[in-house]
């Protein structure tokens, strides 16, 4: 896990690495900004947003230090930019982070397979956007209801955006793999 973290920050020595990295930034926030769906006939509970797949890129491509930079600075630039919700609460960034992270130490420098994927997800979905979550969440309504009634809808949230999501992360992992081969060909 180390090595593949040392490996990561090494890809930031590479100005390729960086424009691709600083473009998926951008896509994050963008894609955060603009691309979301809320299902209202979940009580708003459910919100659907493509903004994980650049997290998702950047970790398969550069590894989990990238991947967390990109899920950080996405929350960050996309709070900034468009503000939601009152004020800025760091634990977001935190969870962005360490999507980031997640995916980068599975996808990076690995084959992306369907059961790869969804054990990434699976780790990511419980660690990070169920209990990480409603933990915030619960902090930051004040300690308003119990914990658990934070962590009953993320768990109907996340099953929710179960199959699309793991979906979306193998199709584009595996367009991600020509990306690649493409990078090592142009250094």
């Amino acid at each position: 896990m180390l090595g593949k973290l040392k490996q990561s920050l090494y890809e930031f020595k590479s100005v390729y690495s960086l424009a691709i990295i600083a473009m998926l930034l951008a896509l994050r926030v963008v894609l955060g900004i603009f691309a979301n769906l809320t299902l209202p006939a979940f009580g708003n509970m459910v919100k659907l947003s493509p903004a994980f797949l650049p997290i998702a890129i950047a970790g398969s491509l550069f590894g989990p230090f990238a991947g967390g930079l990109v899920g950080a600075l996405g929350d960050v630039i996309s709070f900034m930019v468009a503000p939601t919700g009152g004020m800025f609460f760091p634990g977001f960034t935190i969870s962005g982070f360490l999507t980031g992270v997640i995916y980068g130490f599975a996808f990076y420098k690995n084959q992306i397979t369907l059961p790869r994927v969804i054990i990434a997800w699976v780790i990511n979905m419980l660690a990070v956007e169920t209990f990480l979550a409603a933990y915030w969440l619960w902090v930051l309504n004040g300690y308003s209801a119990d914990y658990i009634v934070y962590l009953s809808a993320r768990f109907i949230s996340v099953a929710i955006k179960c199959v699309p999501e793991i979906l979306l992360i193998y199709i584009i992992g595996g367009l991600t793999a020509k990306i690649k081969i493409n990078k090592k060909a142009t250094r």
